[in-house]
Order: C-alpha cells, then sequence, then structure tokens
C-alpha cells in the first residue's frame, strides 16, 4: 500500500513539474473520471459463531463532481458503486460465504487547495459518506437469509490535479472511508457488526467547466 502510494506521488510530481499553471476561480466545475481500487481494513463481532470478515477487494470507475466556492476551497460529491463476497472467517462453523452485496458510498468533501494556480496542485479534503448497501444476495447452504444495514460514515482525502491544457487534466487521488454496517443472518440468528473502512486509491482524467 505504501508503496503504491508513493509511486503515484512521484507520477504525479514528474507530470506536475511539466505541466503548465493550474487555475482554479470561484464558480468553477470540474468533472473527474478515475478508476479506483477499493480495499477494505474490515473488522467484525459476530454473535453466535464468533469469528471475523473478510471482504475482497474490488475496481471500479468513479466519477466526481467538484465546484469552487472560492479559489482554494471546493466542495467535492463522489459516487461510485462496488460489488463484495464478504466471508465469515474462523467461526464455529469454519469460513461461511455470505453471499454477494453492492455497496453505494456518496461521498462529500470539503477542500483545500493550497498551491491553486500552481504547475501542480495537491488538495485536501474531509466529509461524510452515506453508505447504502443492495442487492444483497444470500446463496450458501448455511446463510439464507442476510441484511445490510444503511449507514453514515466520515471520510478524509488527499490528491492532486495536473493541467494538460486549459479544459483537461490529470488526477491521483486517495481516500480513506469509515464505514459499517449491522448485518442481520438468518432473520436475527446471526447479528454481526462490521467495519469496513476502506482505502480508495484511484487516477483518472478531468475536465473543468
Amino acid at each position: 500500500m505504501h508503496k503504491l502510494l508513493k509511486s503515484i506521488s512521484l507520477v504525479a510530481l514528474a507530470a506536475g513539474m511539466a505541466a503548465p499553471s493550474v487555475q482554479a476561480d470561484a464558480g468553477d466545475w470540474l468533472v473527474r473520471l478515475r478508476a479506483i481500487h477499493v480495499a477494505p481494513s474490515e473488522s467484525a463481532e459476530i454473535s453466535a459463531i464468533g469469528g471475523d470478515a473478510s471482504i475482497d477487494t474490488a475496481t471500479v470507475p468513479e466519477l466526481d463532481i467538484s465546484y469552487f466556492l472560492t479559489d482554494k476551497v471546493a466542495v467535492e460529491l463522489i459516487l461510485a458503486t462496488t460489488k463484495h463476497s464478504p466471508v465469515a472467517i474462523d467461526t464455529a462453523a469454519g469460513d461461511v460465504p455470505l453471499g454477494s452485496v453492492r455497496l453505494l458510498p456518496p461521498t462529500l468533501n470539503f477542500q483545500y487547495h493550497p498551491m491553486a494556480g500552481e504547475k501542480f496542485s495537491p488538495y485536501f479534503g474531509a466529509g461524510i459518506n452515506y453508505t447504502m448497501f443492495y442487492d444483497q444476495d444470500a446463496t450458501g447452504d448455511v446463510v439464507t437469509q442476510i441484511d445490510y444495514d444503511n449507514s453514515f460514515g466520515f471520510s478524509l482525502q488527499a490528491g492532486a490535479d495536473i493541467e494538460i491544457n486549459d479544459k483537461w487534466f490529470f488526477n491521483a487521488d486517495v481516500k480513506k472511508l469509515w464505514l459499517g454496517t449491522d448485518v442481520s443472518i438468518n432473520n436475527g440468528a446471526i447479528n454481526a457488526d462490521v467495519d469496513i473502512n476502506p482505502w480508495i486509491i484511484g487516477v483518472g482524467f478531468g475536465r473543468r467547466f
């Protein structure tokens, strides 16, 4: 994880040294499309059978829309959805597949761009997300019904925009989300308090309007 973050930073810095000046003014809209890798840092407390949770990673597209309130402060809405196949591990019943579920965690971040107008324009953000769990499918022999509660969480973000021309730019971005859910299995026979807390690493391109 640390090597990947370092590599992204070095690529962004090298591109920024050769890029023209990044300009951002109050009222600007920025739309970015990234490829993101979602890596959960999961843990769980599971009633009745004990154990922990294991959640697979996912790589998906992400769309975000930013609006500059001033030349250094922006608000950003982030949209992406992922599909996961969680497993309850090390339980009294062994490893128990929990089917599959999709997550939609729209996230609203406030960003500070301290070097707006420079060739390489980093930013830092913080905000909230609301995670919706849908398309839940319990297909195992042990788990015949499963339900995930929607929940609020928090986010931190760091990234950089490097301008290609006056409209287009390259983007690298890292986010940490704190999100969790209460899970009911087999109509409440088993309950779990699950923390997902993913790292989200993305690269892509954006356009200024």
